[in-house]
Order: C-alpha cells, then structure tokens, then sequence
C-alpha cells in the first residue's frame, strides 16, 4: 500500500507544503493557466486530487487561492491537490471577457485539468520536494458548483454544444474516480429559473454517459431557485441519472456552501458548520482513498463512523 495514507482510516495529519503559481503556457489559452500545488512534506507513492473551483461572488475563492479547507486537508492525509485558475475566475474576468468561450469557459475548464495531466511530470519537478514523490497513476479529481459539472463531464458525461448541437465528449481516462459537490443538476423543463437562460451551458448535460465511480455531495436544504423548481434533489442528478458504480451522500441541514468548503470563514457561506466542512473533507478523502486503493476500508469505516449514531452528519446510498 502506498506510504500516502496509513492503515488506520486517514492517519495522523502531516505538515503541509504549498506552492503557488506554478505557470503552464497553453498553446491558444488567454492567459498561461497557473496553479497552485499542496502536498504532505513526508510520503511517497502520492496519489493526485485535481480540484475545480466554483463560480461564487468572492473575488478569489473562485481561484487557485480558494477552497483551503479542503485542499489542506487533503493534503495533509495524503493527497497531491493541484488548484488550477479557470478562465471563469473572477480574478481573469478584466484579462479574458471577450476570448473565445466566454462567459462559461466550458471547454476550458475541462481541459484545464487534461493540460495539468500532461504536465504533471513537470508540476513535480517545479514544486520544491516533491519531484519523485507523485504516483501518476492514481488521480482522482473533484469539483464544487460549477466545478462539479466541469467533473462530470471529465467523468464521461456528455454535452450538447449549444453553439453546434454536436454531442461533446470530453472524459478523461486518466482520472480514476471524482467527488462532485453541490453539483447542478438536469436541464429540460426542470431547467426554468431565471438563472437558466444566462446560463444554458449546464442544462446541456447529459449524465447517463458518466462512467466512472463518483461520489455525489448535496445538502438537503440546498434550494437552487435561481435555477429550477425541484428543490435539493436536482444536485443529486448527477446520481439519480448516471450509471454506477455512484454514491449519493447527503448532508443533514447543509447548503450550497457545504457549511464552508470554498474558503475558511467565507461571509457569503449560508450555512456555516466547521463541523461539516471537517465531515465533507474526511468523507471525501477516505471515498477516494478507498476508490484509488481497492481493498481499502477507508470509506467503509468513516461512512459508519459518521452517517449513524445519535447525530449523524447526513446519509448514504449507492448502486
């Protein structure tokens, strides 16, 4: 087994290192993609976590700069997180409002973590005493919000480009399982808030291709009316509509925030709960751990650990 995780669950924390931006020129990309690089300072073998960000109103959470309560975390039980800045970022939006595939990116933002896989030999390389340390072989990917449609198409759904009506597939076999967080959900006539005109993109999914083994994360009070009518459940399309092997976990009383997964103390966080986002990031990882290592009872073990007994964080099912 690799040296990344121990045997008991998640193991000890270890001291995180991270390392930002590390600069990838893209051939035809506005800007040069950057990302940043968080990984345990001891270990072996590290398997990788590519982890796409959301599209919040923060200026930078929506960045390589967000999401460091998960990142850190990861990180220190184990994992390689590289972070890239999507061309949707808030902290681009004055560089690239009128390239090619504004407003959404869509297609950027897939490639993005194709382009990180290409690179990760040099990534290595770049992050101070890391070089060596990387299992390429081992790569799991996750996504919160617009992050988790940007997963589930590198998982294998596929999408109707609005533009051409050409079904666009964009999996990417490097990836071996992937967390979608908050993720939206169907388009059709459920598509009907005011949101959904602005954004047709994310109604064009279609997850019955969506292969690979994935983990679904919803709050159950996680009320998208901007874009549909159906209530929580619409983030658990992604489940609902796509083949197995898939998990759904959801979390009692948890918004579209997750209790805080996009930023530590982030004022736009609904529904704030350190004790969720510590619930969200062990769920996460020992689901990937055990997705990366099979045989390993990582997900068995924190699953029970927190879904029953007098308070539990949410519920499980999968198929």
């Amino acid at each position: 087994m690799s040296t990344a995780i121990t045997a008991d669950v998640l193991g000890t924390a270890a001291p995180v290192l991270s390392f930002s931006p590390v600069v990838l020129p893209v051939a035809g990309r506005p800007v040069d993609l950057q990302v940043r690089v968080s990984a345990p300072a001891t270990g072996t073998g590290l398997p990788v976590i590519l982890l796409s960000h959301g599209h919040g109103p923060s200026n930078n959470l929506s960045s390589l700069n967000g999401y460091a309560p998960l990142a850190d975390f990861w990180a220190a039980h184990g994992f390689v997180v590289v972070q890239p800045t999507h061309l949707t970022s808030r902290t681009l939006a004055h560089l690239v409002a009128d390239a090619p595939g504004a407003p959404d990116f869509w297609r950027s933002r897939a490639e993005d973590m194709s382009h990180i896989l290409d690179r990760l030999h040099h990534i290595e390389n770049t992050v101070p005493q890391l070089a060596g340390r990387i299992d390429p072989t081992k790569v799991a990917l996750a996504g919160h919000s617009l992050g988790g449609f940007t997963a589930a198409l590198l998982l294998g759904a596929g999408l109707t480009d609005p533009d051409t009506g050409n079904v666009v597939r964009l999996l990417e076999p490097r990836i071996k399982a992937g967390v979608l967080l908050a993720p939206p959900g169907r388009g059709g006539d459920v598509f009907n808030g005011p949101m959904a005109e602005q954004w047709p993109i994310i109604g064009a999914v279609d997850f019955s291709t969506m292969t690979t083994p994935a983990l679904v994360v919803t709050g159950d009070k996680d009320d998208s009316r901007h874009f549909t009518d159906m209530g929580p459940d619409w983030h658990a399309d992604p489940y609902t509509l796509a083949p197995g092997p898939k998990t759904l976990l959801t979390l009692f009383d948890a918004e579209h925030g997750l209790g805080g997964i996009a930023g530590y103390d982030a004022a736009e966080t609904t529904d704030e709960s350190p004790e969720r986002v510590a619930a969200v990031a062990r769920f996460t990882a020992a689901y990937l751990h055990t997705q990366l290592y099979p045989g390993d009872n990582a997900w068995q073990t924190i699953h029970e650990a927190l879904t029953t007994g007098p308070d539990p964080a949410g519920r499980a099912e999968s198929k």
